[in-house]
């Protein structure tokens, strides 16, 4: 056989190979082998990295420190949008509007010390999901995550804020019933499902990071005591999926029960909510800073 024949043969025989390929790529959806089968045909390799990157933040706005690099604390308005979240004893509030109040409040107190980053999930009346807010943090690497609730009950005299950090047991009945309240359709907390390498450090940083969240709820509750009405057990615990999610220290305030009478109107008020602001606001500061001196 001579040795153009050869040559054509030897090329027919590549090319079978590459369409076997390239078929068997795209019937997988492997974008990596379709490359390597063009290559395989005769098209030039540029050596290029193709990387998928996550969707960007839309819509967030960071506030910056009086010192570059600061840690950005990411400041949750409970509800929003199509969700209005429970509904006041007086007709005339809903939770949305006062969590979103309250975080404007929070985070321009922050913006004014100077001393941290500050960032809000959402800064209008507007609709995210658990894991979309839980996103923003992970994609912000937020140093700290803080989700602002009003609390409800079929008892009138029920009343005083409520702090809760993650745990895979709950304190209480009432806190695993508001944590299934709160999740929603969007999980529960959960650690990876094999024994690989990757669980064992994935239960560990969750162990890490509800030990700093715990730290952080006593932080708070510390700087309320005598300013701010508490619970007769104000820290809490409960498995809520948007705290994991966010994959930072990260706690759930219940500023106070809008189903009661005084807290409602405490809490519909500028002057109402401010000592529970600053309590957070200096809790904040206090946790990021013993976390960085570390």
């Amino acid at each position: 056989m001579d040795r153009k024949r050869l040559i054509g043969l030897a090329a027919f025989a590549a090319l079978l190979g590459a369409t076997a390929l390239l078929a068997l790529a795209v019937a997988r959806g492997r974008t990596g082998v379709v490359a390597d089968a063009i290559a395989l045909i005769g098209e030039a390799r540029t050596g290029g990295l193709t990387l998928v990157l996550p969707e960007p933040v839309k819509d967030v706005r960071v506030r910056e420190a009086r010192v570059p690099g600061r840690p950005i604390v990411l400041i949750d308005p409970g509800h929003g949008g199509r969700d209005p979240g429970a509904g006041g004893v007086s007709g005339t509030s809903r939770e949305k509007d006062l969590t979103l109040a309250m975080a404007r409040e929070l985070a321009d107190l922050l913006e004014q010390r100077g001393r941290v980053r500050v960032a809000l999930t959402r800064e209008d009346d507007k609709y995210l999901t658990l894991e979309e807010r839980a996103a923003i943090a992970r994609h912000l690497h937020a140093g700290l995550f803080l989700s602002l609730h009003m609390d409800s009950a079929p008892n009138p005299l029920a009343r005083g804020a409520t702090v809760y950090s993650l745990s895979d047991v709950a304190s209480s009945a009432e806190a695993a019933r508001l944590a299934a309240t709160e999740n929603g359709g969007d999980g529960a907390l959960s650690s990876e499902a094999d024994n690989s390498v990757r669980a064992l450090l994935a239960d560990v940083a969750l162990r890490e990071q509800m030990e700093d969240s715990a730290g952080l709820a006593e932080r708070m509750l510390r700087r309320a005591a005598g300013s701010v009405e508490l619970r007769p057990r104000p820290h809490q615990f409960a498995a809520f999926h948007v705290l994991r999610r966010a994959e930072t220290p990260a706690v759930l305030v219940e500023a106070g029960y809008i189903s009661n009478a005084d807290d409602e109107a405490r809490l519909m008020t500028r002057e109402g909510r401010a000592p529970l602001v600053l309590s957070l606001a200096q809790a904040v500061e206090a946790d990021l800073a013993a976390r960085s001196s570390r």
